[in-house]
């Protein structure tokens, strides 16, 4: 098995349904993007800032838009109120993640 270095300690856990994974949502950035790897989580910067449930919609909406799946395929379940949340997408695959990593993925929104 191949590892790869830039996702060392990034874990996707794949179902029949779709993927978990972690995230560190970083609020009131200057842009939407993911910015690579913060530990063993997806770091994502947002606009949105963390008040009632702004960043964690326009998370949810961001993630949707860059995997090409509907808003209510993306489900935080766990962490609605940190900078650390774990994220269930359906219909995406592991590989879907961690194609992410690799493409540009700055939004204008």
């Amino acid at each position: 098995m191949r590892n790869e270095p830039e996702t060392d300690g990034f874990h996707v856990t794949e179902t029949d349904e779709g993927v978990t994974f972690s995230l560190h949502v970083q609020p009131k950035a200057s842009r939407n993007e993911i910015c690579g790897l913060s530990g063993n989580e997806l770091k994502l910067r947002l606009t949105s800032p963390p008040v009632d449930g702004a960043a964690n919609k326009l998370c949810q909406e961001f993630i949707a838009k860059l995997l090409r799946v509907a808003k209510s395929n993306v489900q935080i379940i766990a962490g609605e109120k940190s900078r650390h949340k774990t994220v269930t997408v359906r219909g995406a695959t592991k590989e879907d993640i961690l194609a992410l990593l690799n493409k540009p993925s700055r939004s204008s929104e």
